[in-house]
């Protein structure tokens, strides 16, 4: 018997970590011949199909081991639930099989997730002896569960109907552009894509190319770069001056949106080269002018997951005042939760939702303030200065890290520093300074370049991609930095 578990035991174990990740030379090497062979078939959608999803499983099996087979098995199960939903007059029956389909989903996302974390609340709470479980957390669990609850949830309202055949649905749910780290696509969108005839435009393609380029400057260049430092002074903040620790935090600031955005870059990008539309999921967040402009522009396609799936069902802004004050609450306290199996993720959110509450609470107020320019600017530094507060708990290992890094920057903070910052790390300031110089210009400047580069010659094509992989060896780490969103 011990055998037999032993060998369960390897047999799930994950073979090759994180081999796969979008900023590594392998993946780039695999997706060229995997556009290759696409190329030829992507007329013909069965065959499309199988070959997408053939790889798509495949390249999570890279990433999960014999943990990628949850994915399509809860494929398999919510297909049919689906189709039994869709096919029953029966309210009763459609509520049944919804609760089944849904229950099941989070059920396989609490254990992997969060089996551990309401262990150690147990023991915390009612000084228990329990031993955490070894469980790894497959990588993009969160991302396709809640695709899935999306998807039978929308059959169940009759916003969509079931896909025409489990391999289509497999397809949709196990797509490789989304699966790690999404962002979240409604089968709503998405299907109507699969079953058209396709064309791939050149705008589409070399778009594509573009989202790609960006993505590996924020990511591979950016992000990685700034992350060292800002890793340094989060593990040890005592150790550093005020001044470090407020920089590292503008620091965090900077990483976290140029890691995740330039995932979604890379993701909707390689989408476009296939011919597939992601929509957008981050609209330049920093410049928002409030905590709700933010969340509209923050991973908008999770955002409005959390708005359509959760927010709404508990009653949205349709109960009074105080209830819409309440699911808001709630909603962003089950955000904060879903990142991560920590109290830290759950402070998080719910600072966020009382943000959200006192913006409601003032809106009369705001809008009778006159849109002036000196305004605005003064409305966007107000709203960027509390999000970044809030990325210190989102970042923070434990309260006592936060409590330190809060303490020491208010308590010991010296300007006297940033002269000696400056000279002993010219190229973190040059990069922290960039991404917010750029960050600051307005989305049509973003959409002329990217218009300017798809009319462009291919030899300006390769150049600017030469450039950018000769930056990445210059400046990227010696190890391939996996996404800050794959711990989710």
């Amino acid at each position: 018997m011990n055998e037999i578990c032993n060998g369960l035991k390897l047999l799930f174990a994950r073979k090759i970590p994180d081999v796969l990740l979008f900023n590594s030379g392998t993946f780039w090497t695999l997706f060229i011949l995997f556009i290759t062979v696409y190329s030829l078939i992507y007329r013909r959608k069965t065959q499309m199909m199988l070959y997408v999803a053939t790889f798509s499983l495949g390249f999570y099996f890279l990433t999960n081991g014999f943990y990628f087979l949850i994915l399509p098995f809860t494929a398999l199960c919510d297909f049919f639930l689906a189709k039994k939903i869709y096919n029953t007059d029966n309210q009763r029956k459609k509520t049944f099989f919804l609760s089944i389909s849904i229950v099941l989903s989070l059920g396989i996302l609490f254990y992997f997730k969060y089996t551990n974390f309401f262990i150690k609340s147990w023991n915390e709470i009612f000084s228990g002896n329990f031993n955490p479980v070894d469980i790894f957390l497959p990588v993009g669990i969160s991302f396709y569960t809640f695709q899935t609850i999306s998807y039978v949830t929308d059959v169940y309202k009759q916003r969509v109907k079931p896909a025409d055949s489990f391999l289509q649905y497999l397809f949709y749910l196990s797509f490789f552009p989304l699966i790690l780290a999404g962002p979240i696509m409604r089968a709503k969108n998405f299907f109507p894509q699969i079953k058209n005839n396709k064309t791939i435009s050149r705008s589409m393609i070399y778009g594509g190319l573009w989202l790609i380029i960006l993505g590996l400057i924020k990511k591979a260049i950016f992000a990685d770069y700034i992350a060292q430092y800002n890793n340094w002074v989060f593990d040890a903040p005592l150790t550093y001056s005020g001044f470090e620790c407020l920089v590292a935090v503008l620091g965090y600031t900077a990483q976290i949106y140029c890691d995740f955005s330039g995932y979604s870059d890379m993701s909707i990008g390689m989408a476009a080269v296939m011919g597939f539309d992601l929509g957008k999921n981050f609209n330049l967040p920093y410049q928002a002018q409030n905590l709700s402009d933010f969340w509209r522009r923050w991973h908008i396609s999770l955002s409005t997951w959390f708005r359509d799936y959760v927010y709404i069902p508990l009653g949205g802004n349709r109960k009074g005042t105080c209830r819409t004050y309440l699911n808001n609450l709630i909603t962003m306290l089950i955000a904060g939760l879903w990142h991560g199996a920590s109290y830290m993720f759950i402070i998080w959110g719910g600072m966020h939702g009382v943000g959200l509450i006192v913006h409601k609470m003032q809106k009369k107020w705001l809008d009778r303030i006159p849109d002036r320019w000196y305004f605005n600017i003064f409305w966007r530094l107000l709203t960027f200065s509390f999000v970044a507060f809030l990325w210190i708990f989102f970042r923070a290992a434990n309260l006592t890290v936060c409590k330190d890094m809060i303490s020491n920057t208010i308590c010991h903070f010296d300007f006297a520093y940033f002269m000696p910052f400056l000279q002993v790390r010219p190229t973190y300031c040059v990069f922290l300074l960039l991404i917010f110089l750029l960050h600051s210009v307005k989305q049509p400047f973003w959409d002329r370049m990217q218009a300017i580069f798809i009319r462009s010659s291919i030899i300006v094509k390769i150049l600017l991609f030469t450039i950018v992989i000769q930056l990445i060896i210059q400046f990227g780490s010696d190890e391939v930095q996996p996404f800050i969103y794959f711990q989710f």
